[in-house]
């Protein structure tokens, strides 16, 4: 059980992470097929243990926080992800499932769309004029790219294109894809060359960074498009099925694909998806699968959302794409918490389209389960990302001279001791100064999430430290003018607006800090924890493991990382040295929760309920001075149960004698009344 939750807790820091770079910033360092197997690895864990279930998971999220440099747009209608299928069997067992939710007699329409690689928009149009651009970016707030959105040519900036061709609607959403056909994105590379200017990996990252330029004139000169594929909201028609949606879209004037079907038989579902894949290598853009819909949108209604994928839609995604070639060598990298990476260095092999010459490996635990040496013929396998991965060596073409791969005994980056914990996989340098951890670290400090300082990226971080400016982040906070004009890049108005944002930084809240401090376990959700107990990082440091693990929300691994950070001097001088610069480190009183009719009760809640998403029911519970956690003891109040509960939190209530209550019970309590149980 504890190697299971310590998993879980990897994959959701894993994800984090590739999320942020994914999303944020346009720089993934994964395929999609191993993201897609770290998130149904986490899924997987999360239906075993519901009660391990957190709001802050990445499966409870659709992707990352928007982009600084863009202001934010609230999604009226949230963008939902999708769940994934990877195989024809996984189709059927996604219609298998939905059946049971209707009526047998229900009479079923799908609409099969090609599923575009590039970056999702939502365009508003009040009385028929553009008024809006957004992304997806977390699904329920994205970043405006208004005046970006205007410059692509696909988009129209007013509706209907032709003159009556539709009636006037005073209000829609559409929704689409950005993308870049794959000529075009050769044109663009090659253009980018001559220029000396960086290359794209793929056309969903050129798209993405041509429509998320901060001047839109870059974007104007990008070949960019546009596929619509659905409406948020309408105002002035009542549509009755997806396939009416599209219709209207084209008869607004909105580019839709011409390869969009609808199917009434599953069987030809499954038949087109075939065919797709067949297709795939032969299509003017990149796609990854296709999206399958039910058609009719009160059945989709009916089958309603679970977390935030709609259950009447899902993914049919295409296998990753794989080449076979030497591995010749194994580098290292250092990450900010000191873990050793290892990746392939290979023998340059086209996949897709991309000439490949590294990809991960993952760890030496992985290296040495595969039975992977240097010299082996590998199968590599991508999906259209920048560093893919080696699924395994092809043993039958050794020849003798392959040699074993071993674990570093020294940090490549500082030559120190590196060590492996009991029970990971991962090996760590523990030298605090170590110039690798420090570059990535420094980038985490000033993240969005972080700091939240404006105006420093990777270049910048792995400049301030190879200029020896910077030996911890606390150093950020000393640098002078003079200091910044001597960098490459640097002119007067760069180093003053990047010093303003540093002092700026000086005032975030106590629970940024100590998310940017980079302790491992400790991100968003715990920071605020702590801060909700401890008014003072002093405070923090001064508590026992015994007495963080005490609070709910903090397990042992997460007490331990936080009281093992804090019992090294050099951390706890950094402290010192951020408290010097001015930095907030708290000193008021603890925040107190708001009072209302649930104050002092602790919830947790199973099961899917009516009206409201689970993630809704806990900010309403929270809103009226309630608590809710992940998992039913002692203190639990109540446990909310709606449909499809989980069975071990339900055996957990009954055992420990904790009263249950349905969303109407849930209610009563909000009103100030006990409920009927």
């Amino acid at each position: 059980m504890d190697d299971e939750r310590k998993r879980l807790e990897e994959l959701r820091a894993q994800i984090n992470y590739h999320n942020y770079r994914y999303y944020v910033l346009d720089a993934p360092e994964i395929d999609d097929h191993t993201y897609d197997m770290l998130m149904r690895e986490l899924r997987d864990i999360e239906a075993r243990h519901p009660e391990w279930v957190t709001p802050d998971s990445p499966s409870q999220r659709v992707g990352a926080e928007p982009r600084e440099g863009f202001g934010r747009v609230s999604h009226p209608v949230p963008m939902l992800s999708l769940s994934d299928a990877f195989s024809e069997e996984e189709l059927w067992a996604w219609f298998e499932r939905i059946k049971k939710l209707v009526p047998p007699d229900t009479v079923w329409d799908f609409v099969v769309e090609p599923k575009i690689d590039g970056l999702a928009v939502a365009l508003t149009y009040v009385n028929g004029k553009l008024v809006r651009g957004a992304t997806r970016g977390n699904g329920t707030v994205g970043e405006d790219v208004t005046a970006n959105v205007c410059t692509v040519k696909a988009v129209p900036l007013s509706i209907p294109v032709q003159p009556d061709a539709a009636p006037l609607l005073p209000s829609i959403e559409v929704r689409g894809e950005i993308y870049m056909r794959i000529a075009d994105f050769e044109a663009l590379n090659d253009s980018q060359l001559k220029k000396g200017d960086k290359v794209f990996a793929n056309p969903r990252n050129a798209a993405a960074g041509s429509l998320r330029q901060l001047d839109p004139k870059v974007t104007a000169e990008r070949p960019l498009r546009l596929f619509a594929y659905a409406i948020g909201y309408v105002e002035g028609i009542e549509l009755k099925s997806q396939w009416e949606a599209l219709d209207l879209l084209r008869r607004e004037g909105f580019p839709v694909n011409d390869d969009i079907a609808r199917f009434s038989d599953f069987a030809d579902v499954i038949g087109y998806c075939r065919d797709w894949m067949a297709r795939r290598d032969s299509l003017p853009y990149e796609a990854d699968g296709v999206v399958i819909k039910v058609n009719d949108l009160n059945l989709q209604s009916r089958l309603g959302v679970v977390g935030r994928e709609p259950r009447w839609a899902v993914a049919f995604k295409f296998p990753a794409r794989e080449a076979v070639t030497t591995l010749l060598d194994v580098g290292v990298n250092v990450g900010r918490t000191g873990t050793i990476n290892p990746y392939a260095i290979l023998e340059p092999v086209e996949i897709g389209g991309v000439t490949v010459k590294q990809a991960t490996l993952h760890n030496y635990d992985d290296i040495e389960r595969k039975g992977i040496r240097i010299g082996d013929r590998v199968i590599v396998k991508r999906a259209g990302d920048v560093i893919p991965q080696v699924v395994g060596p092809v043993v039958s073409l050794r020849n003798g001279s392959e040699r074993p791969i071993t674990p570093p005994d020294r940090c490549p980056s500082c030559g120190g001791t590196v060590v492996k914990p009991q029970g990971e996989v991962a090996i760590y340098c523990v030298n605090s100064s170590c110039p690798a951890q420090l570059v990535r670290l420094l980038e985490h400090f000033v993240s969005r999430s972080g700091m939240e300082i404006q105006g420093i990226g990777e270049r910048i971080c792995a400049l301030l430290v190879s200029q020896g400016l910077v030996h911890d982040v606390a150093d950020l906070y000393f640098l002078r003018r003079e200091d910044l004009l001597g960098l490459e890049g640097f002119a007067e108005k760069s180093a003053e607006n990047l010093l303003n944002s540093i002092e700026r930084s000086k005032s975030r809240p106590l629970d940024r800090l100590l998310t940017a401090l980079g302790i491992r376990f400790v991100g968003s959700e715990v920071a605020r924890i702590l801060t909700q107990h401890y008014p003072s990082i002093y405070d923090i440091m001064a508590a026992s493991q015994e007495e963080l693990q005490s609070i709910e929300g903090i397990g042992p691994k997460i007490a331990q990382s936080i009281a093992g950070y804090f019992a090294v001097e050099g951390n706890r001088q950094l402290i010192k040295k951020l408290e010097q610069a001015g930095v907030n480190l708290g000193g008021g009183e603890v925040r107190a929760a708001p009072k209302g009719s649930l104050s002092g009760l602790t919830f947790v809640i199973t099961g899917v309920l009516p009206s409201m998403s689970r993630e809704q029911a806990k900010e309403l519970i929270e809103a009226h001075g309630g608590k809710v956690t992940g998992s039913v003891s002692s203190k639990t109040s109540y446990l909310v149960v709606g449909a499809e509960p989980g069975d071990t939190k339900l055996s957990a209530a009954r055992k420990l004698g904790v009263p249950t209550i349905d969303e109407d019970g849930l209610r009563q309590l909000l009103a100030g009344h006990p409920p009927a149980i």
